[in-house]
């Protein structure tokens, strides 16, 4: 019998809702909860790191993936004084394309334009002075010619700072909920829920910060494999019942951020369970799970850059830009009166 929410790799619907959708998320190792950073697209990802210091930022997003696959990411974060709460509205969407529609015989009956995006609303509200919680709904879409799937889902956040020690922690649960509408055919799906903890520690006296963040805690195993490929070409299978030091590792994601001044920053990363799942059987392939980016904060702009290695010798890129548009436009009467 299937356990709801505790899916392995490949057993979930709306499996995209993984991908990390900002650069600097993509940078640290494709998952972190725990990094202090004024970047609304952290939120998107953990509403509990959506902060009244972001209040009236826009995050743009592009990523050009493989195959010419691009992603487009937005997301605008603001506060109402008067509720004494952060806001954050965003959206992620996969454009694949044009694919050619054929039937089961080959013969051409058209094209189709598949795409996924989920759009969510967030918000957040502190206690004290050093604990903030937050919780994001999404809405979920898929279309792939005549098959398509929606769903709801939610995110729940819980951030805990010690600003004189340079230290924060955060748990988060990511995607409960369920389809609303299964694909033609098909029956209902889970989603790729996801229990993570994360710790980040920036170094007093040298210019740089550590993360480790766990991933899907909540299962220790969470190896995916087909065993009729392994067999059929020479590959080990795992015991599912034995515990390795390997599969406590598949949890685990790293990531530095070095400051360089008050304007520059470089964030590095190594997610272990993307290195294992795209490695050749036993054998490494060249530098994935590896990813690294930069950040050129300009006063009224942030500039982020990410480079994520997903195969030997190919990566793909995603830019950002964060822009805090109070800095640029008065909103004036009109501001005050929604508690801006």
């Amino acid at each position: 019998m299937a356990a709801p929410a505790q899916t392995l790799g490949g057993d979930a619907v709306f499996s995209f809702l993984k991908q990390p959708n900002t650069p600097q998320l993509s940078a640290l190792g494709g998952v972190n909860i725990s990094q202090l950073s004024n970047d609304a697209g952290l939120a998107f990802n953990n509403p509990a790191q959506l902060r009244s210091t972001m209040h009236t930022q826009l995050n743009t997003v592009f990523n050009l993936q493989y195959a010419g696959i691009k992603v487009y990411h937005t997301s605008f974060a603001f506060r109402n004084e008067k509720l004494n709460t952060n806001f954050l509205w965003g959206l992620h969407y996969f454009d694949y394309g044009n694919s050619t529609q054929t039937d089961a015989a080959g013969n051409i009956l058209g094209s189709f334009r598949p795409r996924d995006w989920v759009m969510q609303i967030g918000a957040s509200r502190s206690y004290g002075s050093r604990w903030n919680y937050g919780l994001n709904v999404k809405f979920i879409s898929s279309a792939y010619g005549i098959y398509s799937s929606n769903g709801i889902a939610a995110d729940v956040g819980l951030l805990y700072t010690d600003s004189a020690g340079l230290f924060s922690a955060s748990v988060l649960v990511k995607n409960m909920g369920s389809q609303l509408k299964a694909y033609p055919g098909a029956g209902a799906e889970d989603l790729p829920f996801d229990f993570q903890i994360g710790f980040t520690k920036r170094m007093a006296k040298a210019p740089f910060g550590i993360s480790l963040t766990g991933q899907r805690v909540h299962r220790f195993n969470i190896r995916y494999e087909d065993t009729l490929f392994n067999n059929e070409n020479g590959f080990v299978n795992s015991s599912s019942g034995k515990f390795t030091a390997g599969k406590l590792l598949d949890h685990l994601v790293l990531g530095t951020t070095i400051y360089i001044g008050d304007h520059v920053e470089v964030q590095a990363g190594y997610n272990f369970l993307r290195r294992r799942e795209l490695n050749i059987g036993n054998e490494g392939n060249g530098l994935n799970g590896f990813s690294m980016g930069a950040t050129v904060k300009l006063g009224k702009m942030d500039i982020r850059f990410a480079r994520a290695q997903y195969q030997s010798n190919t990566a793909y890129h995603q830019l950002g830009l964060n822009l805090t548009l109070n800095k640029y436009f008065s909103l004036g009467k009109w501001g005050q009166r929604i508690g801006w």
